[in-house]
């Protein structure tokens, strides 16, 4: 005979169950309520927007809504937040943590790519901009409605939302700054239900939170942003750097060097590895001889040669770094591989940790035989607008590093090595580093931290700051995700 306490265990699984379907059934019944469009499990867009961009991150979602208005977004995170769910808005689908599907099962996922919508006013040039939107479906409709553009990242997949509310460097930050500084207003969908408007006059701490940490307040439904006149040629170019152990701290030195006070604002840069290559890659925002005057004095230093330059329009210097189409919108077939990434934002790279990361490279990467990749973005500089922005205007923590750098490898059979392999470079690097050195950059989430020191690591300074705001606007951690921001403790009455 079964004992009680066995019996009393099957019960009680048996009411947890019975509990958890009929939570979800009542969540069914809100979202078709609130005329929201839901994705049917099993259906093609169900299997599309499922598919997460690092397959090793596969999560389970209580339910994926798909609004196409501003009203249907309200009443599908009140659908969620009446019934005790945590709601989740995706917009590209590129997290690297699989954050815009929770980072974990059960959240109610808000779709939000099918409202991708770009206007252009030709007297303002201000654009409004849905927060669906692809960056490579922008690019194309500022271009094509007004010869604009914002400053963005390369993939033409990434959605806005992601990318800007988190930092958005890309090929032309150096000279026009990162892609949160494009943004002169945003609505946002917040966790009691309300709808505001937020600039640096109006709503002005929430808008400060929300560039450098917006996902962690709300569900920004429009973004309004300046935008620039192109020039009307660049120069995407490739320099090969044949580096050696012995040479490789005196290069990456001279490079620094000219990152802090020669590269020009035009030239916007990284330079790129992999076991079997180096090389300096990037565009220049004028023609190729330009370039090659630009370039000339680090190339001596680094013992590097130019091996390909184009000079061609915006588009197509867009279209070069893609790799896929530039005008991107729904239905979106997600590229996938198995992957373990982590960013360092750094000050530098010089002395003693120059050495320890060039003594990873040549004596443990260049044995590893997995496909892996370092990219290390110029980001800073005298001459670059990310350092000449005014810090104080968002909660951007790592304004002030150099170097925003990405390490990356492939894990599809063991992704114990590929931790291993990318935290071991990443701590050889920081090894000697004050903690106001180095932080780490959000949008190459590092799905291996806890929370407590991702806060730490994503928002630096800013921390305490933005976990009162948190406080203040979701304190219930409505909009959470495994490494969000924790709502500041409020002190005990006494």
């Amino acid at each position: 005979m079964q004992s009680t306490a066995t019996l009393f265990l099957g019960l009680l699984a048996t009411l947890v169950s019975g509990a958890a379907f009929n939570k979800h059934a009542a969540l069914e019944d809100c979202l078709l309520g609130s005329s929201t469009v839901v994705d049917e499990v099993g259906s093609e867009d169900y299997n599309r927007d499922v598919t997460p961009f690092n397959n090793r991150l596969r999560f389970l979602p209580a339910a994926i809504a798909v609004p196409t208005t501003v009203e249907q977004i309200q009443s599908s995170v009140a659908c969620g937040a009446k019934l005790g769910y945590k709601v989740t808005a995706k917009c590209g689908g590129h997290s690297y943590a699989s954050l815009g599907l929770g980072g974990e099962d059960g959240h109610l996922i808000i779709e939000l790519d099918r409202m991708n919508s770009v206007k252009l006013d030709k007297e303002t040039n201000i654009a409004v901009v849905d927060s669906g939107t692809r960056l490579g479906h922008l690019a194309a409709e500022l271009y094509e409605q007004g010869t604009r553009a914002i400053s963005h990242g390369t993939c033409p997949g990434v959605g806005i939302s992601g990318h800007v509310l988190h930092g958005g460097y890309g090929m032309s930050s150096h000279t026009r700054g990162l892609a949160l500084d494009w943004v002169i207003g945003m609505n946002v969908l917040l966790a009691n239900g309300s709808l505001i408007h937020t600039s640096a006059t109006e709503n002005k701490e929430v808008y400060w939170g929300l560039l450098g940490a917006g996902s962690n307040f709300g569900i920004v439904t429009s973004y309004e942003l300046k935008t620039f006149e192109p020039p009307a040629n660049v120069t995407w170019f490739v320099a090969n750097l044949p580096l050696k152990q012995n040479t490789s701290v005196a290069a990456l030195e001279a490079l620094e060097d000219y990152v802090l006070n020669t590269m020009p604002a035009e030239l916007n840069m990284r330079l790129f590895a992999t076991r079997q290559f180096t090389q300096l890659e990037g565009v220049y925002q004028g023609n190729k001889t330009e370039l090659e005057a630009a370039l000339e004095p680090l190339l001596d230093k680094m013992g590097g040669k130019l091996a390909t330059a184009q000079t061609t329009t915006w588009l197509k210097g867009l279209e070069h770094f893609a790799t896929m189409k530039l005008n991107q919108t729904y239905p979106y077939n997600q590229v996938q591989e198995n992957f373990y990434g982590k960013s360092l934002e750094l000050k530098g790279l010089h002395g003693t940790a120059a050495k320890k990361f060039t003594d990873y490279w040549f004596n443990v990467a260049k044995n590893e035989t997995a496909r892996w990749y370092i990219q290390l973005d110029l980001q800073g500089g005298k001459n670059s607008a990310v350092w000449k922005a005014d810090p104080e205007l968002t909660s951007y923590a790592h304004r002030d590093k150099l170097y925003i750098l990405q390490f990356y490898m492939t894990t599809d059979d063991t992704p114990e090595t590929g931790f291993d392999f990318v935290n071991g470079w990443a701590s050889a690097t920081t090894e000697d580093l004050t903690a106001s050195d180095w932080g780490m950059y959000f949008n190459y989430p590092d799905t291996n931290l806890n929370r407590t020191k991702a806060q730490e690591m994503y928002w630096g300074e800013n921390l305490a700051r933005l976990q009162h705001l948190k406080a203040e606007l979701d304190p219930d951690e409505l909009f959470y995700y495994p490494v969000s921001l924790s709502p500041a403790r409020q002190p005990e009455l006494m």
